[in-house]
Parts: structure tokens; sequence; C-alpha cells
């Protein structure tokens, strides 16, 4: 059987842009999410092409209903100042190519600073990085801009979209600071995102250590 390209750029019959990447890691799953103005699908490497447009037809329908689902919900929940200052970083530092649709401040995170939903386009802030330095939460909402484009995790890909932020290093260090005097025991594995229908949330995205919280 020849090789499948691992990567596929087709148009739909109604003019949506879709990018399908193949996956040898992939067995079972098939995953879609809207990113960087197209439909992404992300399919097992065993597909055949016949599958993978079955599966296009398929999924694009489900991720435009979604995203358009997402627009109307979050259009009421979403804080406009943290909006604009999202969309101001957005193009400062990821050329613009991060698409949020929601943005806000939440009280029901324990465990993590931030999180970002990339199949609905939502970020979410916890709401006590509103007593720290402005550029402290300005990196947290690159660090979540940035999981809306890349596509590993928390890879080479984005650790150089992250590091364009030119005080990583020090907003790090103050929320290891932070961290350690609140010493709360840090979050582990994937849960699902209460806000978003059980979409899956990011894992946390510091490193574990005994004082809980720390980046």
């Amino acid at each position: 059987m020849p090789q499948q390209p691992t990567e596929r750029s087709v148009v739909t019959a109604d003019g949506i842009a879709v990018r399908v990447l193949r996956s040898t890691r992939r067995r079972r799953t098939v995953s879609g999410v809207w990113k960087n103005g197209a439909v992404v699908i992300s399919v097992p490497s065993t597909l055949s092409l016949r599958q993978e447009d079955e599966w296009i037809d398929r999924m694009v329908p489900d991720i435009l209903a979604r995203r358009a689902r997402a627009m109307d919900r979050f259009g009421e929940n979403a804080d406009d100042e943290l909006m604009q200052r999202a969309g101001m970083l957005n193009r400062k530092y990821l050329e613009g190519r991060a698409e949020p649709l929601s943005v806000r401040w939440v009280s029901n995170q324990r465990t993590r600073w931030g999180s970002a939903s990339p199949g609905s386009g939502s970020i979410r802030l916890n709401c006590q990085l509103q007593a720290m330095p402005g550029w402290v939460q300005d990196y947290i909402l690159v660090h979540e801009l940035a999981h809306l484009i890349a596509d590993d995790g928390h890879g080479p890909e984005f650790k150089a979209l992250e590091g364009r932020y030119e005080r990583r290093a020090e907003a790090k260090a103050y929320l290891a600071g932070v961290s350690f005097g609140m010493a709360r025991p840090s979050g582990n594995g994937v849960r699902p995102d209460e806000d978003d229908g059980g979409e899956r949330e990011e894992d946390p995205w510091w490193e574990d250590t005994a004082a809980g919280w720390g980046p």
C-alpha cells in the first residue's frame, strides 16, 4: 500500500479550509479543532484517503457547529478587557495566529494559573492572578495563547512560541515564589473542562514540586 502524506490540505464545497494531519501514534481515535482559520483533523496514519474523506465530511459540520455554539455562549462570558489584552499580546508575540473566542477570569481553578481549550477557543485565568503584576498576567496569557496554536503540548513548537515573551523567566520565578508561599498540592493528569461540556483540558503546565503550584 502506498504511504499517504503526513499532511493534506483540502477545501470543502462550502469553502472551508481543512488540514488533515496523519499520526503514527494514533491507532483508533480521530480529533478535530478549529485553528488558524481552518478545520484541523488528526487521524491515524493507517487510514485510506477514502476513509479520510469520510471523516472530513463527518467532522467539519460538527466542528463548525461547536464553534458557533461557543461563540454564542462565550459572548456573554468573555471579559472584554481581557479579550483586548489577549488580542494585543497575540499580535505582538504570535503574529495574530491564536484565535481565542473567550478569555475570562474564573474562580474554580484550584491547581492551575490558567487553562486553554483549543476545541472551543476558550482561555480561563485563575482570578488569584488579579493580585499579581500585569507582566505576570501577560505571561500566563501568552502561555495559553500559545496552546491555541501549538500541536505538540509542551514540546519544542510550544516552547518556542512561549519563549517570545521577554519576561518569561522572571514571571516563572515570581510564580514559583507565590507557589512556595501557598504550599498547595499541584494538579496532575487531564481532566474534563466543566466549562466546555466535558472537553479535555490542558495538562497543568508547571512541573510538580513539593511546594505545589510551581512554574
